[in-house]
């Protein structure tokens, strides 16, 4: 009966080659990771939870079963690319100079270019706009009217938002350095943050 055991332990990862380890915080991450990839590569309607769990390696009801919904996983997915609490750190009066110079040479965290190209790519699905949308006013445009406060705080936070944001997608589209010379990147940046700065001061 031993030796019969030990022969039949030793097959079995021959038999189920596609059987992924039995720890649930890995297969967790994997899963948010594999969403995050599809979500930013696709449209949210064209992204389906089988397709998920073929990426990991998993069956589609584990899906459910760690994150709910297919909604569920699309916010958790959007989460873990940040808030954009990091704008919120430092003295205000350093602001736009810390944040032009940011914007122009620090080059994105995977995170961040993976939540820029989520947002980007629900514009095309009703839904996930809607989610984005909820998200941004509740984790982001509500935290950065609060800190910027005084008037026009609404205002101002949306300005910032969309400077920010379309200059970020202008410097991935011309290859994470707008593709024009150094320095013309130095007075870009130059003529960005008084710019900011001037939101900021309000």
């Amino acid at each position: 009966m031993e030796v019969t055991v030990i022969v039949l332990w030793s097959v079995t990862p021959l038999l189920c080659p596609g059987t992924r380890p039995r720890n649930a915080a890995a297969t967790r991450t994997a899963i948010l990771d594999a969403a995050r990839e599809r979500f930013a590569a696709e449209s949210y309607d064209d992204v389906g939870m089988r397709d998920i769990a073929r990426d990991v390696g998993v069956d589609a009801a584990l899906i459910s079963r760690y994150f709910g919904s297919k909604d569920d996983l699309f916010l958790a997915a959007l989460d873990s690319c940040g808030d954009g609490s990091s704008l919120m750190q430092g003295e205000k009066s350093e602001f736009g100079a810390r944040v032009a110079n940011e914007i122009v040479f620090e080059p994105k965290t995977a995170e961040k270019l993976k939540g820029m190209s989520i947002m980007l790519r629900s514009i095309g699905s009703t839904k996930a706009a809607e989610m984005v949308q909820t998200t941004c006013s509740q984790r982001f445009f509500g935290p950065l009217e609060e800190w910027l406060s005084g008037p026009d705080a609404t205002a101002r936070a949306r300005l910032l938002a969309g400077f920010i944001m379309g200059m970020s997608v202008s410097r991935e589209l011309g290859g994470g350095s707008f593709n024009i010379e150094p320095a013309q990147c130095e007075k870009m940046r130059d003529r960005l943050a008084p710019i900011l700065q001037a939101l900021i001061d309000g």
